[in-house]
């Protein structure tokens, strides 16, 4: 049987390639200087998040949507894990999906329960019994009394904010909600990524400028740049931990 010989390249591609391929060399061999490194994490995060159609609305758990990063919802079950949180908070339930997934996870070490928040009614919202959903604004006297009476009776209490990413709003909930987490617990103060950081360049202060400001006044969290790890994450500088006494 006789074997067809692969087609040679005209004389001018092969040269383009040769040169890429030298290129690509000397790229590869190039040390990852932690600038570099920064730098391509930011465009990768800009890709991931601009892409068309949006990853990160298209993920599910379980079937049901949940609009988060899925290297952010890795911390959050290292979060579970580590810490077996009695009770987590959550502003900004929208479809459910991370409500559900965190009660996935306290389903696997058999403790600790979710109140989310949404000003929203949704139909279709998933149901679990170590999920409860309150309507109403999450800066709602009534809505944070319910929630204060909830945390009183929790040993370990981790809030996340997702609700309404208003500079004003976020700062709001940052006030009310850091009382109820408890010593070395967190507040993750989701999609610090928005107005520049590095996505949505437009969108005006929201939740990374809240930070800043609560932050200046408080001694009591720190951002803990270890749950970064993966580089890519929606919330950068919002995973705050809440210092033990003896740290502050």
């Amino acid at each position: 049987m006789q074997v067809a010989s692969s087609p040679r390249l005209p004389a001018r591609a092969a040269r383009r390639l040769a040169r890429l391929s030298r290129a690509l060399g000397r790229r590869a061999a190039a040390p990852i200087t932690k600038p570099r490194a920064e730098a391509s994490t930011r465009r990768f995060h800009r890709l991931y998040y601009d892409r068309r159609p949006q990853t990160w609305s298209n993920t599910s758990w379980l079937g049901t949507k949940v609009a988060k990063c899925p290297l952010d919802l890795w911390v959050y079950q290292e979060l579970v894990h580590e810490l077996r949180p009695a009770l987590v908070v959550e502003t900004g339930t929208f479809r459910g999906g991370s409500a559900l997934f965190l009660a996935s996870c306290f389903d696997l070490v058999d403790h600790g329960r979710v109140v989310t928040i949404d000003v929203e009614p949704r139909p279709g919202r998933p149901p679990h019994p170590r999920i409860t959903y309150l309507t109403g604004s999450s800066t709602d006297p009534s809505i944070l009394e319910t929630v204060q009476q909830d945390a009183a009776a929790a040993d370990t209490v981790l809030v996340v904010l997702d609700s309404d990413h208003s500079y004003d709003h976020v700062l709001a909930e940052l006030q009310a909600y850091s009382p109820l987490v408890t010593e070395g617990s967190y507040l993750v103060v989701e999609d610090t990524n928005v107005n520049g950081h590095p996505v949505l360049p437009k969108f005006g202060p929201g939740p990374y400028e809240a930070v800043e400001t609560f932050l200046e006044s408080s001694t009591a969290f720190v951002r803990d740049r270890e749950r970064e790890k993966f580089m890519l994450t929606f919330n950068p500088g919002g995973w705050l931990r809440r210092l033990p006494r003896t740290e502050t």
